[in-house]
């Protein structure tokens, strides 16, 4: 009896949720041939990669960072040095492997 309950509970429900919904648009497929979207993304991807490795080599001359710290500011979203110097204490102080020290090198640079 409870099954049967839940079971009607359930139509009137979705009946209405679908009802004051508007109608779902049919996706469209994609023109393009996948073999050229998958070469793109690769391009796109190995870019990215140069990109990340020059901005976080890039991170390395400041005073005091190393690789590994230049990579985790890299990571927490500080891309260039100009970022790095600009950001507050707590935002650097924040990011694994950058301590007070390396923070108050940094803010010399102001």
């Amino acid at each position: 009896m409870i099954s049967k309950f839940l079971v009607k509970l359930k139509s009137i429900l979705f009946k209405s949720a679908l009802s004051s919904e508007t109608p779902l648009k049919k996706e469209t497929k994609p023109t393009k041939s996948a073999k050229s979207s998958k070469s793109k993304t690769k391009a796109k991807a190995k870019v990215k990669t140069v990109n990340s490795k020059k901005n976080i080599e890039n991170l390395t001359s400041l005073p005091g960072v190393g690789a590994k710290s230049a990579k985790a500011l890299y990571e927490a979203g500080f891309k260039t040095k100009k970022a790095v110097i600009a950001a507050d204490e707590k935002d650097l102080l924040a990011v694994s492997g950058v301590g007070i020290n390396l923070v108050k090198k940094l803010k010399e640079l102001k």
